[in-house]
């Protein structure tokens, strides 16, 4: 079940049907201003951030796991539920409301290899109702970007990342780090490993060059690496490359070849292997 197909009006604006798949893999919107009405309680797979811009103080209802808040909402207000969350709502007011939908196994991606950020399998904190106008001006932002006037899609994908990013760095449900982490391992050598690749992931990278940036003896990396991120250093350099190589796939016309040597691979063969093996689909029919 999708929020989208229960919800009782149209968006006014939709980023469904953005050609760049690189930035709808992370984050979908859509802005509503619809008439009082209700959604029925039900249990979603992806995780969906509400961004208030109603002007007017107004009541709204919900439902959430069997505990019913009356509440009033208020310019500015955003509520998170994360993916798995049982919930429903009745709004009294015509609404003026951004809603982000997440896909919770690109957000997973995107905190680790872009923020060095492990989470638990919720992913985000559980906050019905709070305050941030930073976080509301993003979703702002990323909702302009997709109108005629200011927008393209290029903008849209770096705002997304951006609302991400503001997302994940104040609301991330993180692993405790005793359970990934050891004193000889800690979240700071993991960092040191993320830097290095992000700045070096078109070039070769051996075991031994990521030990050395981690302070670590390449005979106990490998090991302390694989426990607490859960694979090995090697199959965390080609996850990236991989995710890299998604981004060069969005440009319409661009070589595989040339997506293949900028991000790290070998050749194009190694490309194609590499990249089926982590989505089940080849580069050629992942971008069509």
């Amino acid at each position: 079940m999708r929020y989208q197909e229960v919800y009782p009006s149209p968006p006014a604006i939709d980023s469904h049907d953005i050609a760049r798949r690189s930035a709808a893999e992370l984050v979908t919107l859509e802005y509503f201003e619809a008439e009082p009405g209700e959604m029925p309680t039900e249990v979603f797979e992806q995780h969906h951030v509400l961004l208030n811009l109603k002007e007017e103080p107004h009541r709204v209802e919900n439902w959430r796991d069997g505990v019913y808040r009356d509440f009033t909402f208020r310019e500015n207000e955003v509520i998170v539920t994360p993916a798995g969350v049982r919930s429903g709502w009745r709004w009294h007011e015509r609404s003026k409301v951004i809603v982000v939908t997440l896909e919770p196994e690109p957000v997973q991606l995107f905190a680790k290899n872009q923020l060095g950020i492990l989470l638990t399998s919720q992913q985000l904190v559980d906050t019905p109702q709070f305050l941030d106008e930073e976080l509301v001006q993003t979703g702002v932002n990323l909702r302009d970007a997709l109108t005629a006037d200011f927008g393209s899609p290029v903008m849209f994908e770096s705002m997304a990342r951006i609302f991400l990013v503001k997302l994940l760095e104040h609301y991330a449900d993180r692993e405790e780090t005793e359970l990934a982490f050891t004193d000889s391992f800690a979240p700071r050598h993991y960092k040191r490993v993320l830097d290095f690749v992000a700045e070096n992931y078109n070039e070769r990278i051996a075991v031994e060059d990521l030990a050395k940036v981690a302070v670590i003896s390449p005979f106990h990396f490998s090991r302390l690496f694989k426990r607490a991120i859960g694979e090995s250093p090697h199959q965390f350099v080609m996850a990236y490359r991989v995710e890299k190589a998604k981004e060069g796939l969005a440009e319409e016309g661009r070589p595989l070849i040339d997506i293949a040597l900028s991000c790290g691979f070998s050749d194009q063969a190694h490309f194609s292997r590499v990249f089926k093996q982590s989505t089940g689909k080849t580069p050629k029919a992942w971008r069509s």
